[in-house]
């Protein structure tokens, strides 16, 4: 069984989930939009065997917490190796999104593929790649939970207009990857309320496309 715990961080508001397997105590974070002292606190103060940090993909709202989560636990970040152009430009980001000047590029060398299976406890962590957002963007399947980063949001899906996005590929990954799952899995999207792909397949703007 999994416990999923919902933390709304960074400058634009991503989802950060920490998802634990309850035998084991060990788990995981999707995406780490910041390294907020409280933030590290709730995380100690769950009581548990932070494992990976798994990257959605690399825009810096995504993972700006990286290197101070790495510093306060010694855990590793892992991302599609597709999508380490993107986290390059993170001082680029900030600059053009935030006007923040002097950005750091946070420290990956981990990279996880499409199908890749990683393991807390018992509990498996299933790798999906669903490129169009950007070109290294991920998916996490674990039991009936889909985390779908900027893939897919409640009625909509990610932009397409930022570099290496592509609304044509955006689109296929939908269709193909996520709309193919079984209708009853839950949607933990990067931004907004979570859903469920029996409600995307018949309300998401993807589907005049």
């Amino acid at each position: 069984m999994i416990t999923i715990k919902t933390f709304v961080e960074g400058p634009i508001d991503a989802n950060n989930y920490l998802v634990i397997d309850e035998d084991s105590k060990e788990a995981v974070l999707i995406d780490c939009s910041s390294a907020r002292d409280e933030f590290i606190q709730a995380i100690k103060d769950s009581g548990v065997n932070l494992k990976y940090i798994l990257l959605t993909h690399g825009h810096f709202d995504h993972l700006l917490g990286v290197d101070g989560f790495k510093e306060a636990f010694g855990v590793e970040t892992c991302i599609s190796e597709d999508d380490m152009g993107q986290v390059r430009l993170v001082p680029d980001m900030l600059q053009m999104f935030l006007g923040m000047m002097g950005g750091s590029i946070p420290s990956i060398k981990n990279f996880v593929k499409d199908g890749d299976i990683i393991k807390i406890g018992n509990t498996e962590i299933k790798a999906i790649a669903t490129p169009g957002h950007t070109k290294g963007g991920m998916c996490y399947l674990i039991e009936d939970k889909l985390f779908s980063g900027d893939t897919v949001f409640l009625g909509s899906c990610g932009r397409c207009d930022l570099p290496e996005g592509d609304f044509d590929t955006i689109v296929k990954s939908i269709k193909e990857k996520v709309f193919t799952l079984p209708e009853n899995v839950e949607v933990y999207p990067g931004h907004g309320p979570k859903t469920t792909i029996a409600h995307e397949k018949k309300f998401n703007e993807i589907i005049n496309y």
